[in-house]
């Protein structure tokens, strides 16, 4: 049985995203975030889909914000440790006016079932654009009349839809997928973004990214959802240093969906075009607010016009058109 060190980052409400985001750096793709101001606005919401909160949850209307992260109890692991403690380190110098809170570190060692058990205390069903469901396989639902039903997992691979960049993403999609459409997801992660499309109508995907268990567990997610292998592909590398996985990959996509982060998109917005339709749509996201100005730029350069703008606590999606 695997062991793993749970590393628990105690910050402030508004550092949890940055933070976040800086971790995915160290291969880092999942987490667990307990934020009082979340859980109070969860209270608050009239239309959430709860008839009580237990009470060991209750805990989080006070509780100081964490991010909790688990990693290997091994070689490749304590590396990543090493890197986690070095970045607390240089946030700390930089932490004159407290933003980012206290910024304690603790760790725990626990077993495989013990991790995935821990995700489930904080993992309730919630709500997507018009229709669209996000629920663990644990918790039970009851559907509306039109509801889209997507069950996912918290896992080790980057994607539960709680997050203001995929959440994004899945509510241009539910705007832009019409029906019959040929849909590629560039940095799968969890494949949550195809299983999306795929609900709205879309009549095939093709995930995408450099790590082969995200590759594994999108693939697992998509036929998990009801969707066999004749509605998808998947492949795994880098479409940026790799001209033949490009090509099996292939193009006359209507829509792609690049939900990474700036410095990535901006290194494939050559290659965005090759994979389209004329006239067809990108979906980018995962883009912090000082770097929109330079992803548009760039975008526009090979060929794109913007449609839309979305903005979510600093974190921007836009979809474009191919011109």
């Amino acid at each position: 049985m695997d062991s793993f060190i749970q590393i628990d980052i105690y910050t402030s409400s508004a550092a949890v995203d940055g933070i976040c985001a800086r971790l995915t750096d160290y291969g880092i793709d999942g987490f667990a975030v307990r934020d009082s101001a979340d859980f109070s606005a969860f209270l608050e919401d009239k239309n959430a889909n709860w008839d009580y909160v237990d009470d060991s949850l209750m805990g989080l209307e006070t509780a100081e914000p964490c991010i909790t992260v688990y990693v290997h109890d091994n070689e490749q692991g304590r590396e990543q440790l090493t890197q986690i403690k070095l970045l607390v380190d240089e946030l700390c110098l930089e932490n004159t006016d407290g933003f980012f809170g206290k910024l304690r570190v603790e760790l725990n060692n626990v077993r495989e079932e013990d991790w995935a058990n821990n995700w489930k205390k904080y993992y309730k069903p919630f709500r997507i654009g018009k229709s669209l469901v996000i629920k663990p396989s644990w918790e039970d639902h009851n559907a509306l009349d039109g509801d889209r039903i997507l069950e996912i997992d918290p896992a080790s691979t980057f994607g539960t839809g709680q997050h203001h960049t995929t959440k994004m993403v899945m509510e241009v999609l539910e705007d832009t997928v019409k029906g019959g459409e040929k849909v590629l997801d560039l940095g799968c992660g969890s494949g949550i973004l195809s299983i999306a499309a795929l609900l709205f109508g879309a009549k095939e995907v093709t995930v995408c990214d450099i790590f082969e268990n995200a590759v594994k567990t999108a693939s697992e997610n998509i036929e998990k959802n009801h969707f066999d292998k004749s509605r998808y592909n998947a492949f795994c590398g880098n479409i940026i240093e790799n001209a033949e996985l490009r090509g099996n990959i292939g193009g006359e996509y209507d829509i792609v969906c690049a939900n990474i982060v700036a410095d990535v998109i901006i290194a494939m917005s050559p290659l965005f075009g090759g994979f389209l339709k004329k006239n067809g749509r990108l979906i980018v996201s995962g883009v912090i607010d000082e770097r929109l100005d330079e992803v548009m730029a760039a975008l526009k350069e090979n060929g794109f016009d913007v449609v839309l703008k979305k903005n979510e606590e600093g974190w921007n999606c836009a979809e474009l058109k191919l011109l």
